[in-house]
């Protein structure tokens, strides 16, 4: 189904002293929803996850750590900080 969207109306209903939705069986198969969600606001509206699904992969770790544009620059040092003998291990 890529590149299609479907459409379903959901209601807002009283959850106790909050307001909520209830989402399809078939959806939260589908998706594998547990007992966790994420959810992402966005410019178009919210978009839900699994909160097992927030790991990254390596290369979009790299990715977003280029983005951010970290420094790194003392991470050399302390590399080199002479504690990399095993005089601490057991």
């Amino acid at each position: 189904m890529p590149g299609t969207q479907r459409v379903k109306e959901l209601k807002i209903v009283q959850i106790g002293n909050s307001k909520g939705i209830r989402l399809p069986k078939s959806l939260i198969d589908k998706y594998g929803f547990e007992d966790l969600l994420q959810v992402e606001e966005t410019e178009n509206g919210i978009f839900l996850k699994n909160k097992k699904d927030d790991k990254m992969s390596w290369e979009e770790t790299f990715k977003e750590m280029k983005a951010e544009k970290e420094d790194w620059s003392d991470f050399d040092d302390s590399i080199n900080d002479g504690l990399e003998g095993d005089e601490f291990e057991d």
